[in-house]
């Protein structure tokens, strides 16, 4: 039988398990491991990624421009009918100079560096074994439609925790004038075997 650090991991409930209604709750992680009755003890293979990695920078290869559309249709697409999103008055009566981006709309800059980095065979990394696993942003300004942003991704951190890959990837935009408008990090988790 394998070390108790070598059992498979089964699951994590990111929740208080003594938690009742209108009480407040500390969220804490329950690791429970196997084996469970009727299943067999398995080993979990550790994920290996580059550590060698860890500062690497994928530019962009050109800039983003952030439109009226692009602005409506991600709006649309996470079912948010804020009016500063779609409606150039609305946005100007809030005091900006044209329609802004829902907050998440960076996913977008870092997806696209982050595509960059899991395609680099040397990172060791086994795309069908993503899972998205955080996401942050960081801002200076909202994003507004007009601004013609660059890109450009770089690996954070890369660690293992249970068996399984943590990459850790930010993405800084800025304008065309080269004011930083947002920073956005992502944790991509590689699944063990």
């Amino acid at each position: 039988m394998p070390s108790p650090a070598r059992r498979r991991v089964w699951a994590v409930a990111p929740f208080d398990l003594d938690f009742r209604p209108g009480e407040r709750s500390a969220r804490r992680a329950v690791r429970v491991s196997g084996p469970f009755p009727g299943q067999k003890d398995q080993e979990r293979e550790t994920v290996a990624i580059n550590a060698e990695y860890i500062g690497r920078e994928y530019p962009a290869p050109e800039p983003y421009e952030v439109t009226r559309g692009k602005i409506r249709e991600f709006a649309e697409a996470i079912n948010d009918p804020n009016p500063v999103y779609v409606d150039r008055a609305a946005a100007e009566a809030a005091g900006y100079p044209d329609v802004i981006a829902p907050p998440t709309f960076p996913v977008i800059l870092g997806m696209a560096g982050s595509a960059y980095a899991v395609a680099d065979p040397e990172l060791g990394v086994d795309f069908s074994r993503v899972v998205h696993g955080d996401q942050s942003f960081h801002y200076s300004r909202p994003l507004r439609a007009g601004d013609v942003l660059t890109a450009v991704t770089r690996i954070t951190d890369v660690k293992t925790l249970g068996g399984n890959g943590m990459l850790t990837l930010e993405t800084v935009a800025t304008a065309a004038d080269g004011e930083h408008v947002v920073t956005a990090g992502m944790m991509l988790v590689v699944r063990g075997e």
